[in-house]
C-alpha cells in the first residue's frame, strides 16, 4: 500500500508540474537567466584573476611560478565556461576560453641571453679584433640604449631587439653575423599561451544553463501548442457556423 500511496504523490506532484501557468515558467525563466549569466559572470573574473597570476609570475620572472599559475588556469578552464568578448583591431567577437596573452618578460629575458650568448661567442673566436669597425656590439648597444632612454623602452623588449639587428646590419662586415642572431632569437609564439573552454561542462553554471534550456524549449512547445489549439478551434467553430 506504502508503494502505491508514493507512486500517486508522485503522480500528483508532476501533474502539479506540468500544469504550472506558462507565466509562472517565463518568470523561472528570466531568474534562471540572470543567475546563470552571474555565474558565467564569476567564472570570467576568476579567470581573469589566474591568468593576471601568470602575468604577474612573467613579470617577477619566477620559471616555477609561472608553469603552477599557467597550469592551474589551464585546468580551470578547461572544467568552466569560459564567455569572452575580445576587440580585435576594433573588431569584437566571441570566444569560449582565455583569449591570447603573451609571457613577454621570460621572452625578453631569453632573448638577452641569446644576445649575451651570440656577442660572446663571437668575441671568443676573434671575430671583432679585426674588424675596421671595432668592437660593433658595443657601438650597437651604445645605439639602443640611447634610444631605449629616450622613447622609455624597457631594454631587451621587441623594440630594442629590432634597434639591435637593424644597427647591426648597417656593418657590411656583420650581414652573417646578423642573420645568425635572428635566426637564433627565439619565436614569439613559443611564448604565447591561449586555452580554449568547452562551449558547456557540468559546471555549476553549467548546470543552470541545462536547466534554462530545458525550461526554454518546454515553453515554446507550450506556446506552440496553445497556437494550434486555438487557430484549429477558430477553425472548427467557423466550420460549424
Amino acid at each position: 500500500m506504502g508503494g502505491v500511496s508514493k507512486k500517486k504523490k508522485s503522480k500528483k506532484a508532476l501533474s502539479k508540474i506540468f500544469h504550472i501557468s506558462t507565466w509562472k515558467l517565463v518568470l523561472v525563466l528570466i531568474l534562471l537567466t540572470f543567475l546563470a549569466a552571474t555565474l558565467l559572470r564569476f567564472d570570467h573574473i576568476k579567470m581573469t584573476e589566474m591568468r593576471d597570476a601568470v602575468l604577474s609570475a612573467d613579470w617577477e620572472e619566477d620559471t616555477g611560478k609561472i608553469l603552477s599559475s599557467l597550469n592551474e588556469l589551464r585546468s580551470f578552464t578547461l572544467k568552466h565556461i569560459i564567455f569572452n568578448i575580445l576587440d580585435d583591431n576594433g573588431e569584437q567577437y566571441v570566444i569560449f576560453g582565455t583569449g591570447p596573452f603573451y609571457l613577454e618578460n621570460l621572452y625578453i629575458h631569453d632573448a638577452k641571453e641569446t644576445i649575451a650568448k651570440q656577442q660572446a661567442e663571437i668575441e671568443k673566436n676573434g671575430v671583432t679584433d679585426g674588424n675596421p669597425n671595432g668592437n660593433i656590439f658595443k657601438k650597437v648597444a651604445k645605439i639602443c640604449d640611447s634610444k631605449a632612454r629616450t622613447y622609455g623602452w624597457p631594454y631587451y623588449d621587441k623594440r630594442y631587439l629590432s634597434c639591435y639587428t637593424t644597427e647591426l646590419a648597417k656593418y657590411p662586415s656583420s650581414e652573417s653575423l646578423t642573420t645568425d642572431l635572428e635566426a637564433i632569437l627565439p619565436s614569439t609564439e613559443a611564448y604565447r599561451y591561449e586555452f580554449a573552454s568547452p562551449i558547456w561542462y557540468p559546471c555549476i553554471s553549467g548546470i543552470v544553463i541545462l536547466i534554462a534550456a530545458i525550461l526554454a524549449v518546454w515553453i515554446i512547445c507550450r506556446i506552440i501548442f496553445w497556437l494550434v489549439t486555438t487557430i484549429a478551434l477558430f477553425l472548427l467553430n467557423r466550420g460549424t457556423k
